[in-house]
């Protein structure tokens, strides 16, 4: 039986990535808020999709939905942070210590790669935060698809969503790059070496120390 193509995305969820994008962008600035009418008209959309994809980014926790005052962009408090990183925490270094122990020799080889790639954004004089942040959060989940627990795949997503909104962004600080780095190296040689222990442990102090450099 041939295959059934594919349904076309909603419209609302075309809307919801686009404010997504804006929202990490800070286009669309933590605490402010949504302006419904003028973005449906500058979409060229009615108000329905605009409020399907509002709910959307309001289950991410991108979005705070106030009784009788509409949508704003979600601001992130140092308890909001510091409980984030927590879990991020406790769900990546189970993972890192699962991919330790079950990972095919290939799958370390792809990690390895992905990590050379982010040496090569944090060299000395050519520094590319964006690159760098994204080929980060490409290491991350890939360790956590790896790991193949798709509920912590799932959680681990949305709270990275709600870490992009930390407006002090932990790897524009000066020097965190450097450090992040070093942090990635531990991890990778752990891995490298099928140390379960030492995977969870050196995962657990990248997010530690991301923290601290994100306060």
């Amino acid at each position: 039986m041939p295959a059934q193509p594919l349904a076309p995305r909603a419209l609302y969820e075309d809307v919801a990535e686009s404010l997504r994008q804006r929202i990490f962008s800070r286009e669309l600035a933590p605490g402010s808020w949504i302006d419904e009418l003028k973005i449906a008209q500058a979409y060229g959309i009615s108000r329905t999709p605009l409020r399907e994809a509002l709910k959307v980014l309001a289950t991410e926790g991108l979005v705070t939905m106030k009784v009788r005052r509409g949508a704003y962009v979600t601001e992130v408090s140092d308890q909001d942070l510091a409980e984030v990183y927590h879990l991020l925490s406790l769900l990546e270094s189970d993972a890192a210590s699962v991919v330790a122990a079950r990972a095919s020799d290939a799958q370390l080889a792809e990690l390895q790669a992905l990590h050379q790639e982010l040496e090569a954004a944090a060299l000395p004089g050519q520094q590319d935060r964006e690159q760098f942040f994204r080929i980060n959060e490409r290491f991350h989940m890939r360790v956590l698809e790896m790991a193949d627990n798709r509920w912590s795949r799932q959680m681990v997503a949305d709270l990275r969503k709600v870490m992009k909104l930390n407006r002090h962004n932990s790897l524009l600080k000066a020097g965190r790059i450097d450090e992040s780095l070093a942090e990635h190296r531990q991890v990778m040689a752990a891995l490298a070496r099928r140390d379960a222990a030492a995977a969870m442990a050196s995962m657990q102090a990248h997010f530690r120390n991301g923290l601290e450099a994100a306060a």
